[in-house]
């Protein structure tokens, strides 16, 4: 057993043990990533060194993550961490259909019918994807909350497409395995039908239909020893479902429902038309077109009416004949014939099955007999429709009379029947009676439809009788704020019903009341019906698109949608600078608020830097080499005389080593050499005459003269 408070793969946290499966442990978790409680399968240490076992584990994830549908639960993760392989799983907080018929004893019909259709549901969508649960059993059918129905543990399922047989050791549990399965023989999807059938036989009886000291004791009941029909236990029992139940769990595959959506066509049937004689016996083949109306010529029917059905008992042989050949289906059936006699025998319930030859050449008679009257009644309608029938004397006007609904209320059952005859109209007394301290016991407490109303002629009006037990009154006491589980067992107390919805609220836990209605302090009556809000926490944010935004319209984005951001920066060359270029979590996902959501920012293409190296006493050629390799620009900028030898560089713009973005100009200059000493400037020569002294040089015009 692992200790709360555990990280599975640095992500799911351990809260408590809910549950113990053959192979493995489930634990309640919290994915800290998504901010949600999920359910976690832990391989249990007995099999973490068996190869067979852990690729079996690995299976049943690889089988049941494909699945994403209501009725199933769906698997989000699978992994391992310091030798525990584990799987990650929606956590439906429930009752398995096990517990619950155990808690109830047995479901009525309809309750019967709702549950199996959304089980039926779940097992085709595995069919879709050619999955084969192999398994189906109420502990394997969970029941949520809020009523939705899902199969889970897909612990022995395989693709229907694998060529693989399955052994003894895995099959699924005795009490709900078909007969191919028990045998080892082909299973496909015919054999979750079968274990469907005989989870809605006990759905409606309260216990499976065979039961033993061992399991191959029951096995062999199941291969060899016919189903006790339900009607025997529940002599109410809607005689559709009777015939859906049967034909669920009938030995041979062929004569079983070939696929979930024929069984899910007879079941919405069975709700609406419980007693209906619509369920096809045979399977598939007789199912093809045995449904169909079937349009007849002038001609064919004046053939079928001139016809002698001396041939019949021909028919029934060559039917006899053909069913026969059966008996080499399996060495466990030595006479198919005894299961349809004893299929046939349900409480004389089936009708149409148990008369005799001559009976049915009559009925043969009368229903194409029917079937003209019909066609005559329906040419007569249309006409009038159309007023070729329209004359003195006829009515030509469709509208539906009608008629207000009286206020039957204080009214005795045989009173509201009269006043609603007297009407036009029926009634329906529900069979649950209220108290009331109105109204006496047997007189109308409501109606519907209420009074007032105008309905149309025949229309049916439900009524509720007193039961006429004084109503005792309680106060509605404090839940508000309390967790879901206390505030239940408060009303208890208080001797009021529950009833629950849920919402999301920023203010209030997850899983504690918001509030209730009717108000806190109320007075009410007993056994009356309070309603919970329970909080489902915070309302997730929606992550918005962000990709192509400037930062600061990035952040606020985000806190428009209570969410925050987390801003990294890289080079982009498409993405301008200061632009996200991507995001880590994506647009439109629901997480948490306050869930931080990262994100990249562009600071435009990236800038390569160099260093500028020296060039300083090189010839021109090999300084705009060097400048070049090292990746700049060379830029000769001239010669001048300077103390270095000519040709060589004794200048450059940018000095050595510095740290400039490739490809920047640097400019050098060339030594000429040093510059060259100027001449001395030769005596002038005196033109002016000899004895010519003292004469001005100053050049102001001064005479001064030198005395020699």
């Amino acid at each position: 057993m692992i200790k709360e408070g555990v990280f599975l793969g640095k992500r799911y946290e351990i809260l408590g043990r809910i549950g113990s499966g053959g192979m493995a442990d489930v634990y309640k978790g919290k994915d800290h990533k998504l901010n949600r409680y999920v359910a976690i399968k832990v391989l249990k240490s007995d099999y973490r060194s068996d190869e067979v076992f852990i690729q079996k584990f690995v299976s049943e994830a690889q089988a049941a993550a494909g699945l994403m549908h209501p009725n199933v639960v769906n698997v989000y993760d699978v992994g391992q961490d310091r030798g525990l392989y584990y799987m990650v799983m929606e956590l439906v907080e429930g009752i398995t259909l096990k517990d619950y018929i155990e808690k109830k004893g047995k479901l009525s019909a309809k309750e019967t019918i709702s549950i199996s259709i959304q089980m039926v549901t779940g097992i085709q969508a595995a069919h879709n994807r050619h999955i084969i649960h192999r398994d189906i059993k109420p502990q394997n059918i969970i029941i949520s909350k809020e009523g939705k129905v899902k199969v889970t543990d897909f612990g022995i399922a395989r693709a229907t497409t694998s060529t693989q047989t399955i052994s003894a050791s895995v099959m699924g549990s005795v009490h709900y395995t078909s007969p191919e399965q028990a045998r080892g023989g082909h299973v496909d999807e015919r054999s979750d039908i079968y274990s469907a059938g005989i989870t809605m036989y006990e759905m409606i009886t309260g216990h499976v239909p065979f039961d033993g000291d061992s399991t191959v004791t029951v096995a062999l009941k199941h291969l060899q020893e016919e189903i006790v029909s339900p009607s025997k236990e529940v002599p109410d029992i809607p005689y559709s479902l009777e015939c859906i139940i049967l034909k669920c769990t009938q030995k041979s595959q062929e004569k079983r429902y070939s696929s979930c959506e024929e069984l899910l066509l007879d079941l919405k049937r069975s709700l609406v038309d419980p007693d209906g004689d619509f369920v096809l016996a045979g399977g598939a083949a007789a199912a093809a077109g045995a449904d169909r109306t079937v349009v007849m010529s002038t001609e064919e029917l004046d053939r079928i009416q001139n016809e002698q059905y001396s041939s019949d008992d021909d028919y029934d042989d060559e039917y006899d004949d053909d069913y026969d050949d059966e008996d080499d289906y399996d060495d466990d059936y030595d006479d198919e014939d005894d299961y349809d006699d004893e299929s046939d025998d349900l409480d004389d319930r089936r009708r149409k099955k148990d008369v005799n030859p001559d009976t049915k050449k009559i009925m043969r008679i009368l229903m194409i007999v029917a079937a003209v009257i019909i066609a005559f009644l329906i040419m007569f309608l249309v006409g009038s429709a159309v007023g070729i029938f329209s004359g003195p004397g006829l009515a030509t006007s469709t509208e539906e009379e009608q008629v207000e609904v009286p206020d039957l209320r204080g009214m005795t059952e045989d009173e509201a029947k009269e006043e609603l005859n007297g009407l036009g109209l029926g009634i329906k007394v529900e069979s649950e009676r209220v108290a009331s301290n109105e109204y006496a016991e047997g007189e109308v407490v409501s109606q519907d439809p209420a009074s007032g109303e105008k309905v149309d002629a025949h229309t049916t009006v439900h009524v509720t009788l007193s039961s006429g037990e004084e109503a005792q009154t309680t106060t509605v006491p404090n839940v508000v704020g309390k967790e879901e589980a206390d505030a239940e067992q408060m009303l208890a107390d208080a001797n009021l019903k529950v009833a629950k919805d849920s919402d999301y609220s920023d203010d209030v836990e997850e899983g504690y009341v918001i509030s209730c209605d009717p108000g806190v302090g109320q007075e009410v009556d007993e056994e009356s019906t309070v309603k919970l809000v329970i909080s489902l926490g915070s309302k997730p944010a929606e992550v918005p698109s962000i990709e192509g935004m400037s930062q600061s319209d990035a952040e606020a984005a985000l806190s428009n949608a209570g969410l925050s951001g987390s801003a990294t920066e890289e080079y982009s060359d498409s993405v301008e600078a200061g632009y996200v270029i991507s995001q880590g979590t994506a647009a439109g996902k629901k997480v948490s608020k306050g869930t931080t959501i990262s994100y990249t920012v562009s600071k435009g293409p990236e800038i390569k830097v160099v260093s500028v190296p020296n060039v300083v006493g090189m010839d021109r050629n090999t300084a705009e080499k060097t400048l070049q390799q090292a990746g700049l620009t060379a830029s000769f900028a001239g010669e001048e005389y300077n103390e270095a030898p000519a040709g060589q560089v004794f200048y450059q713009s940018s000095s050595s080593g510095t740290q400039v973005e490739e490809g920047t100009t640097v400019e050098f200059w060339v030594s000429l050499g040093p510059e060259p000493a100027s001449e001395p400037e030769p005596p002038v020569e005196d033109t002016s005459g000899e004895g010519q002294e003292g004469t001005d040089t100053s050049g102001d015009g001064t005479d001064t003269t030198i005395q020699q």
